[in-house]
């Protein structure tokens, strides 16, 4: 992610323009410093246009990107990391490559331990709470996609055989896809049993 630039037009208003365009952001997001004042010349003779060097402010969004950056590199992991969403309640990073099994581990724990962290520097000295969430080589979804199936399937057993069934430990963004995607499905409702680590689903028959 480029995170300052140089440009030069007609005016300083349009060098941050384009400085701003270059960088993907919008002109609030970013600090700068006039380097050259725009010359309009004697006939044109000895005119030249604006110089800025424009920066990107320090945000949670940038605090946690570069966090996740500068892990991957201190790890030797050839990835990129990109900002793919963001606003002012949080940001979205995806971590794309290849071989990036380690930062993943096994079930998304080290995923779900680099985010932990990751958000822990986006909220330094911020007020309220920054939430962050990243993702490596679409790992989450595609771990979504399977637990919706794993929602259904079980859900289809517990109204099958009029009895409750509990799903393995879970993290709190696992739980919450179990949770929702059973919403959908009638005669069946869910709760959280357990402490810790050894939280875990249960979907049992609707109550009538």
């Amino acid at each position: 992610m480029l995170k300052e630039t140089v440009a030069t037009a007609k005016t300083i208003e349009l060098a941050v323009d384009a400085a701003c365009a270059e960088l993907g952001v919008t002109p609030d997001a970013v600090d700068y410093v006039v380097l050259e004042e725009p010359k309009k010349g004697i006939l044109g003779i000895g005119a030249c246009d604006a110089k800025v060097s424009v920066t990107l402010k320090e945000t949670p969004a940038i605090r946690a990107y570069e966090f996740v950056e500068t892990l991957i590199k201190n790890m030797n992991l050839e990835a990129t990391v990109e900002i793919v969403e963001q606003d002012e309640e949080g940001v979205y990073l995806a971590v794309n490559g290849d071989h990036l099994g380690l930062l993943i581990g096994r079930r998304g724990d080290v995923l779900d331990s680099l985010q932990y962290l990751a958000t822990l520097a986006a909220n330094i000295e911020k007020k309220g709470f920054y939430r962050v969430t990243v993702d490596v080589q679409g790992y989450r979804e595609k771990r979504a996609e399977t637990l919706r199936g794993v929602a259904k399937r079980m859900s289809e057993k517990v109204l099958k055989y009029k009895k409750s069934f509990a799903l393995e430990p879970m993290n709190a963004y696992e739980r919450r896809i179990i949770h929702s995607a059973c919403q959908s499905i009638e005669g069946v409702t869910t709760r959280s049993i357990g402490e810790g680590a050894d939280r875990k689903i249960v979907i049992s028959p609707e109550k009538k």
